[in-house]
This record gives C-alpha cells, sequence and structure tokens, in this order.
C-alpha cells in the first residue's frame, strides 16, 4: 500500500526557487490564477476560458476519463470519435479477439459504422470542478480521533455527492481530497456507457518494442487506438442500443499535421492516477529497501509462469495478453523507480528538507505547538507500519494474485444471503449476477496456468512473511503438505468448482451452504480474516498518527513558502501540465534527440521476433518512402519527448500545442527519470508521445482507413 504524504510542488528543488512550468499537475480551473501568465511566455495563445469553462465549450470538453481513470481520451471529430493509447485499448481489443479474428496480431479497422464493437467500458466527461473545502471543514478540530474526524468527512461527502448525482441523467460527482486534507473540491462528470471499437493497429505497431523498450527513450512505438462514443437521439448518454447515433462532442480537438520543433509549448491534458511527491525519507526507505523489491519478485513468478504457456499456445496467448501487460508494465517500473531513487540520492534530500521543515517549526512557540511534531509523527507511524505493510503488499501482489480466489471473493455477498437465510429471491437474483459475468471470467481463464501460479504464490507467501502474520489454517495446511506447494495446489483445484465454469454453473443453478465448504473460497476467507483481524488494526493505528503528520506537512510547507505556487498530488481527477519539446542528456557524453523516425523503427526490426517483428505492408511503405502528407523532409517522424510532467492514468492524454490543436498523444515516461512519482527531475524527467503525424499515417497508408482521417479537422 502506499502512503501518501503531502503533495507541494518543491519536489527536490530548493524551497526558495519557483516552480518550473515543466513541473506540476495544475488543476484546470485554476490555471488562470496560478499559471496563465506562464503558460502565456511560453506560448499559449489561448484564453484561461478557452481551456476550462462551465457554461461554454472549452478544452476540457474534449477530454475523456476511460472507466473510471484508468487511461485518458481525446475527442478528434465531430461524430465522438476518441483517440487513446494502444496499451489503453488493449483490454478491450484482447476481449474482442480469438484465433479466428486475432486482433491484436492483426489489427483492427472498422471501414463502416456498422462494424464498430462494443469496447466493454464508458467514458465521462468532466462537468464543473466546485471547492467544498469550507463546508467539509467546518466543525472539524485537531483535538478530534483521526476516527471522529473522517467519520464526519465522510458524511459530509455523501451530503455533496448526492446533491450532485442524477443516475438517470448518468450524472456522477466525487469529493477529493487535495493537500492531504487542506482543501476538498466536488468534480462532477457525464458518463456515456456505450463506447465502441473503431480501430487498432497490429501489436508488431502499436506494442512495438514490447518490455524491452518500455519506459525507454529512443521510442518508435505507435502506441494509439481509437473509439467511438455512443448517444441517444438526442444526444444524450444511452446504454448500448442499435439505435444509438454518434455522439457530438461539445468540443473535439483539430489535428496539427505541420509538426514541432525543439522548445514548442505543448499542454498535456489528464487524469494522473497517483504520485507521492512528498513521500517523506521513511516512505523512500520503505519503499526502495522492501516494498518494490518485494512487488518486482512476485511479478517475475508470474510473468515467467505466464509467458512459458502463452509461448506454446495461440489461444492461451489471447486469453491472457492483458493480463501479462498489467503485471509486467508495473513490474519493470517498480525495477526503475527503485533505482532511479537510489541515483538521485532521493532519500538524502527528502531527509534535508525534513530538517529544514524542522528547524523553521521550531523558529517560533506558536509553530512549534502546531507543527513541532510532525516528523515525529512520521517517524512513529512508520515505525509501527514496516512492521506490518509487507504482509499487504503480500496479500496485494501474491494473494490477489491467485486469478481462482480472486473469483473466489466475487462470491462473498451470496454466501452471506445463503448464511444469513435470506429470502430466495434476494438469492436468486444474486446468483444470477454471477452467473451474467461467469462467462466472461472464463473466457480468459485458463486453468492449468492458475495452479501453477497458485503453487509460486502460497509459496512466496509462506517463506517471505512471519509465520503470527499469516492465517493460521493456512499455515498448519502447508505444514500438512510439508511445503509441497505444488501438491496443495493441484488438490486445492481437484476439490474446488472456481476452476471449472460447468461446476460454478450447476451450483449457481441451485446455491446452497456447500459455497463456504469449499476449498479456495475457505482459503480466499482466511486470507482476508487474518488480514482484518491481525494486519488492518496495527496499519490503522500507524495511519492515525500519519494522517495528521500528512495534513500539518502540507500546511506547513505552504506556510514556509508563502510566495511559492503548489499543486496537489495527483488523484485521479483532471490535471494540465505545460511544458515543452525538449531532448536530454541522459548520462556523461549521452545525447538524445527529441523526436524518432521510421528509420529508427527499421533499424530495430527483427523477423520473427515478439517485439520488433514488422507486418510487410510498414516494410513496403518504408522502401518507397510512402508518407503522403505526414512526412517532413524525407523522413517520417514517430514519436517525440517533452518536460510535461505526468504518470498513469495520463496514458492516451492528448499533447497540444499553443493554439489548442492535437499534435500527439502521451503513452510514457523514460527510464532516467522512474522516480518521477516522487521526486521529479527537471533535467531527466520526459514524456515519450506518439507524433499525431504516425498515428494518421497508421490509418491512412497504412490501413487503407482514410475515411477516419476525413472526418478529423485536419490542420495542414
Amino acid at each position: 500500500m502506499k502512503r501518501l504524504v503531502a503533495i507541494v510542488v518543491v519536489a527536490m528543488l530548493s524551497l526558495g526557487q519557483l516552480v518550473k512550468a515543466d513541473e506540476g499537475m495544475w488543476l484546470p480551473h485554476l490555471l488562470k490564477s496560478q499559471n496563465y501568465e506562464e503558460m502565456k511566455r511560453l506560448g499559449l495563445k489561448l484564453t484561461p476560458e478557452q481551456i476550462y469553462a462551465v457554461n461554454n465549450s472549452s478544452l476540457k470538453d474534449a477530454i475523456v476519463r476511460l472507466g473510471g481513470g484508468f487511461c485518458t481520451g481525446e475527442m478528434i471529430s465531430s461524430e465522438g470519435l476518441f483517440l487513446t493509447n494502444h496499451h489503453c485499448g488493449f483490454g478491450a481489443i484482447q476481449s474482442l479477439s480469438s484465433t479466428e479474428h486475432d486482433y491484436l496480431k492483426d489489427g483492427f479497422w472498422a471501414m463502416k459504422r456498422s462494424d464498430e464493437l462494443q469496447a466493454g467500458f464508458s467514458v465521462s466527461f468532466l462537468q464543473r470542478i466546485d471547492d467544498v473545502t469550507e463546508r467539509v471543514t467546518e466543525g472539524l478540530t485537531e483535538e478530534m480521533s483521526a476516527a471522529d474526524r473522517q467519520k464526519k468527512i465522510s458524511e459530509v461527502y455523501k451530503a455533496i455527492v448526492e446533491e450532485n448525482t442524477d443516475k438517470d441523467k448518468h450524472i456522477s460527482a466525487q469529493v477529493k481530497s487535495m493537500f492531504d486534507g487542506n482543501k476538498y473540491y466536488v468534480f462532477t462528470y457525464l458518463t456515456f456507457p456505450d463506447v465502441r471499437l473503431v480501430g487498432a493497429p497490429p501489436s508488431s505497431i502499436g506494442k512495438y518494442g514490447g518490455d524491452t523498450d518500455n519506459w525507454m527513450w529512443p521510442r518508435q512505438t505507435g502506441d494509439f487506438s481509437m473509439f467511438r462514443v455512443y448517444a441517444d437521439a438526442d444526444n444524450n448518454p444511452a446504454e448500448y442500443s442499435a439505435d444509438n447515433v454518434p455522439y457530438k462532442p461539445k468540443h473535439h480537438l483539430p489535428v496539427n499535421i505541420k509538426g514541432l520543433d525543439k522548445e514548442d509549448y505543448v499542454m498535456i491534458f489528464g487524469y494522473p492516477g497517483s504520485t507521492d511527491r512528498y513521500l517523506t525519507s521513511y516512505g523512500v526507505k520503505w519503499a526502495t529497501e522492501s516494498d518494490q523489491p518485494a512487488r518486482v519478485k512476485i511479478r517475475r513468478k508470474k510473468l515467467d509462469i505466464y509467458e512459458a504457456y502463452m509461448a506454446q499456445d495461440d489461444a492461451v496467448n489471447i486469453q491472457y495478453a492483458s493480463k501479462r501487460a498489467r503485471v509486467s508494465n508495473y513490474w519493470k517500473y517498480f525495477i526503475g523507480q527503485t533505482k532511479g531513487l537510489k541515483r538521485l540520492n532521493v532519500y538524502d534530500k527528502k531527509k534535508a528538507l525534513e530538517n529544514d521543515f524542522q528547524a523553521w517549526a521550531n523558529g517560533t512557540d506558536a509553530r512549534k505547538a502546531e507543527y513541532g511534531d510532525v516528523i515525529n509523527l512520521f517517524a512513529q507511524g512508520y515505525a509501527k507500519q514496516n512492521q506490518y505493510e509487507l504482509s499487504a503488499t503480500y496479500l496485494n501482489e501474491a494473494v490477489f494474485g491467485m486469478e481462482a480466489l480472486v473469483y473466489a471473493y466475487r462470491f462473498g455477498k451470496l454466501n452471506k444471503l445463503i448464511k444469513e437465510k435470506a429470502s430466495a429471491d434476494d438469492i436468486n437474483a444474486e446468483a444470477e449476477r454471477l452467473k451474467a459475468a461467469m462467462a466472461g471470467h472464463f473466457k480468459d481463464y485458463y486453468a492449468p496456468i492458475d495452479q501453477e501460479v497458485f503453487s509460486a504464490m502460497l509459496s512466496v507467501y509462506y517463506n517471505d512473511l512471519p509465520k503470527d502474520q499469516q492465517p493460521a489454517d493456512f499455515v498448519k495446511m502447508a505444514q500438512k503438505y510439508k511445503g509441497d506447494f505444488d501438491k496443495m495446489a493441484a488438490k486445492l483445484f481437484k476439490k474446488s468448482m472456481f476452476v471449472d465454469q460447468a461446476k460454478v454453473s450447476k451450483f449457481l443453478d441451485k446455491p446452497s451452504k456447500k459455497l463456504a465448504k469449499d476449498p479456495i473460497y475457505k482459503l480466499m476467507a482466511s486470507f482476508l480474516n487474518n488480514y482484518y483481524t491481525n494486519i488492518k488494526p496495527h496499519l490503522s493505528e500507524s495511519d492515525e498518527s500519519m494522517a495528521k503528520a500528512r495534513r500539518l506537512f502540507a500546511k506547513g510547507l505552504m506556510e514556509m513558502n508563502p510566495d511559492k505556487k503548489y499543486y496537489p498530488n495527483a488523484n485521479s481527477t483532471m490535471r494540465v501540465t505545460y511544458g515543452q519539446v525538449l531532448d536530454y542528456y541522459p548520462a556523461d557524453a549521452v545525447y538524445y534527440n527529441y523526436y524518432t523516425t521510421a528509420k529508427g523503427v527499421m533499424e530495430k526490426y527483427e523477423p520473427g521476433d515478439h517485439e520488433f517483428d514488422l507486418p510487410k505492408r510498414f516494410i513496403e511503405l518504408y522502401e518507397q518512402k510512402d508518407y503522403g502528407q505526414y512526412g517532413q523532409d524525407g523522413e517520417l517522424r514517430v514519436c517525440f519527448i517533452s518536460n510535461n510532467d505526468i504518470t498513469g492514468g495520463n496514458s492516451g492524454s492528448p499533447v497540444i500545442n499553443g493554439e489548442g490543436h492535437l499534435v500527439g498523444t502521451a503513452f510514457d515516461g523514460n527510464w532516467e527519470a522512474m522516480s518521477g512519482d516522487i521526486a521529479f527531475e527537471k533535467e531527466l524527467q520526459r514524456t515519450i508521445s506518439v507524433d499525431i503525424r504516425y498515428t494518421l499515417w497508421v490509418i491512412d497508408k497504412f490501413a487503407g482507413a482514410g475515411h477516419l482521417v476525413e472526418e478529423m479537422t485536419v490542420i495542414k
């Protein structure tokens, strides 16, 4: 579990310096007062109202949140067409694929509207942001316990959400804490459930470079996919229907194919998931020495098993493509972040900042009374947390890495209804809900993989954690099998219904108390009961001291530096980052240009390689230098870098120039700055984006889907 600490803009810079334009994930409704003059100086030509407005069309209306915020997309036509990353659409593409129609391998292009396929996720448009700080904090006092404080906040949250929600109109709201409880905003969204896949390149383009190039620059990946939002006849959100029509957005982004030069202004809109910019030195030490090494170890074990089976069977390869990608992405991320934090001496810099804070807090009696104990509260909290947090990490990574066990968890409500002798109607209704989702689960489930993962995860859990922090029933079972987890897994899989669709279906036809006796269900319950009984209370105790410390730390830092601009940590709410297209020097005597070309794609090409193979059509077009209107000086630019500040959730975000035109799609960060979620390094940190001209070239020249380009507003 991540422990988010304060979220101020200082990062690793001296507290006396001003914030640099390349750092910061800024709230769009505050740009006018915080950032606009600096944005204009760098090249912005728009007014603040053209960026964010409630009652008029603005850039924010072209930005879509995928699902609950797993990625970002941008509207690129007046007919509901939107662009995002290939890896953001990967799950939908995989779900729609089969051995007969392998859209991951071959790509997918809808040549007419009727060919578009249901994507299986929704998208949301931000309607407005409102400050509710006074309402949330009214009546809160420092004398309150953490539990009482949170209870009161939750009650106000609930009231605000209810006031801003209209389920019939697909309007929802979220209240988000900023600066660790010093500010609160309510975000209101309009959600469209009918989204359809329009186009995706083959993975040999959309995932070119695979794990080898992931998080790396130079990069030559066409990481994009396209979807369309549908609405009812009145342009309102509606569940999927053949009668629905393409949604007409309030705003869509013109697509600019003039090209980019070094130092050109660019800004990125999106939904960054989380940053820990003011994680303390205690948190950095925990991350680098315990948490991240454990995650890397566990994920590597899963990946080895996945990959061995996937290489043997095309059907299994399709089934596990998306699962493997999810595990692999952050396996490499954690490796890179640990190395980056150590290489850049982030621990020492954090420690120096905390020493400065303590000296400032001790400067007057009033400050000492309010802030003097903050750093000590962090020390006490982490001392307690570090005894138990690894158990939480292993629960998330190892226990929840077993598919059958996670599937059994979904039956918890049904078991409760049966145990409490609920009405037959309620029990059957829940059984029908589970039955409706059953086929989707088993479509991408392969029991031999899960059984081997099951054994590996139980083994690592048992051998790596203190026995007194493990479920007693599990420890006894492991001792009974004498540590032979292969044998244990085989026995559980033989007896449990959760690895066999026919058995699950038969049970759901007639639900009974047998559910609670299923060996995998019992094991799942044992792990969860152990966590809530023996682990979580200790972590909650440490959280109580650190929640107050985080809030006061953020507040105190802002008092220390009253002339400084601050932005809140990322928390899956819309943000804007702005900066410039820039090259960089990653190491001594090494220089990286700010763009890559199709020549670099061919330089990496390895026929038959699973990461660097290319379609025949691509090679033909390259050899002919057939770049059409998308080339520049005889080259086809593929990707570019900028010093924008992004993180996970920003994937698919639009890169927008000073005129409000789309010039690229953000998809990754660079290896040298993998510490960026905790410490932004302005000389090293770069965002990697697909050049929009490469995207259009693939759509038009490679795929022959020029009709999609024709519905865009293309700026030549």
